[in-house]
């Protein structure tokens, strides 16, 4: 449930085929909480413990409380939101409210936890096997988990987007449109290289607050 774009050192200029891409659309956040879904829930199994399974309504925005070590830990945050192939960019926008020696730890790993993006081609099976490995696809960079508010775009022309399978879409260009052609859902991921989706809890009390999230 995520990749690893730790061993791609330089950037990939976008080319012809990213620059297909259709007309920009827009995409706001004038969402109900309830349509971001906590998991992912995999065969009848949520991934993500000890929270609830959708974001909850707020004054600021929808949002969250950090699991705290051992009682849990928060993988994917998930919008339905069909096929994104007419959009440039993914920007999301967000506060953590903590105690500033607060940590974010990855749930499989003990590093520290990161913050991005992904999305989710109809029909993925979640086993990252065979086609099912261009399926999913990761943000080219991550964000380190700390309090404040922070800005996170991800372009879609850029071709250092990496599969659950671990190749670069500057390598797969086919699999990749194919995915923003047909995507189901994007995702805010929680983890660490080598595992984006992976989980993360906080050390101590922590609120993720969505302020905005914008395709366009």
């Amino acid at each position: 449930m995520g990749g690893n774009v730790g061993t791609m050192k330089q950037y990939i200029a976008p080319f012809a085929l990213f620059a297909a891409i259709a007309a920009p659309i827009a995409y706001a956040a004038a969402q109900p909480a309830e349509a971001w879904r906590i998991g992912p829930v995999i065969r009848g199994k949520n991934y993500s413990v000890g929270i609830s399974g959708t974001l909850r309504e707020g004054p600021q925005g929808p949002w969250f409380q950090f699991p705290t070590e051992g009682r849990g830990h928060i993988h994917y945050v998930t919008l339905n939101t069909g096929p994104i192939e007419g959009a440039r960019q993914i920007t999301v926008r967000y506060r953590i409210d903590a105690a500033p020696e607060t940590k974010f730890v990855a749930h499989e790993f003990g590093r520290p936890g990161n913050f991005g993006l992904a999305f989710q081609r109809t029909g993925d099976n979640w086993t990252a096997r065979g086609r099912y490995d261009t399926y999913r696809w990761y943000s080219p960079s991550i964000l380190p988990l700390r309090p404040g508010v922070h800005t996170f775009t991800a372009r879609l022309d850029d071709p250092r987007w990496i599969s659950v399978g671990y190749r670069p879409a500057a390598n797969d260009p086919q699999a990749f449109t194919a995915a923003l052609s047909q995507t189901e859902s994007v995702s805010m991921t929680f983890g660490a290289e080598g595992g984006r989706g992976h989980g993360v809890y906080s050390t101590a009390p922590a609120r993720f607050t969505l302020l905005d999230f914008r395709m366009e």
